[in-house]
């Protein structure tokens, strides 16, 4: 069975929603650790409180090449075969990312390529797009920029804030984080380039409107 790595750098709301389709059976999965680099942390206590192994590895103060070697380490011990990304604040180093190739998801709050790095609802609220998004990814040396596999878009109101968009935007990123889990654990999908290629076998593809 597929070995989860999830690293969080907070709340873990998206940890959770992994954490309860595990349990559910629907996805087929084990969540081997949840690993933070801040022992303050309130994923670490919804992990131990669901009886799961939680790690933290404080990066304060260490070189990114010297944080990544020590993570990296741990979910080789606990022999984690997919890595999730799930609130965790720091870029991986180009070792970490050959470490897991094409084994590490992340999810971010827009709909890639527009609105990288911090505050992506922010920043999707002053461009007045009318539409924004969750995109789940696989991850590469660059920052948000590995190839796509799911999108779902979140209309943007005329009344929305940053926190009332964040919140719909969250909600979506709960739903398509575990269906992608779903996607790579069946191994139904080839990357060609920057494109992923879902094979004739999937029986329905990812929606790009949730």
């Amino acid at each position: 069975m597929t070995r989860l790595g999830i690293l969080i750098s907070g709340r873990g709301s998206n940890f959770e929603a992994i954490a309860d389709n595990v349990a559910s059976g629907a996805i087929p999965a084990e969540i081997a650790v949840v690993l933070s680099n801040r022992a303050a942390a309130p994923g670490l206590d919804a992990a131990r409180r669901r009886g799961l192994p939680a790690v933290c590895i404080p990066s304060k103060g260490l070189d990114r090449e010297v944080y990544d070697r020590m993570v990296v380490e741990e979910l080789r011990r606990r022999g984690v075969d997919l890595v999730c990304l799930a609130g965790f604040m720091r870029l991986l180093s180009a070792a970490f990312i050959r470490a897991f190739p094409n084994r590490i998801l992340n999810i971010h709050p827009s709909l890639l390529p527009a609105f990288p790095g911090l505050d992506a609802q922010r920043q999707a609220l002053e461009h007045g797009v009318r539409l924004a998004g969750c995109t789940v990814h696989f991850v590469d040396e660059n920052l948000d920029s590995g190839p796509i596999l799911i999108q779902t878009a979140v209309p943007v109101l005329d009344a929305d804030t940053v926190e009332t968009l964040s919140a719909r935007i969250l909600e979506q990123e709960h739903r398509i984080y575990s269906e992608a889990l779903r996607i790579v654990i069946a191994g139904n999908y080839r990357i060609e380039g920057r494109r992923v290629v879902f094979k004739e076998a999937v029986s329905h593809q990812p929606s790009a409107i949730g």
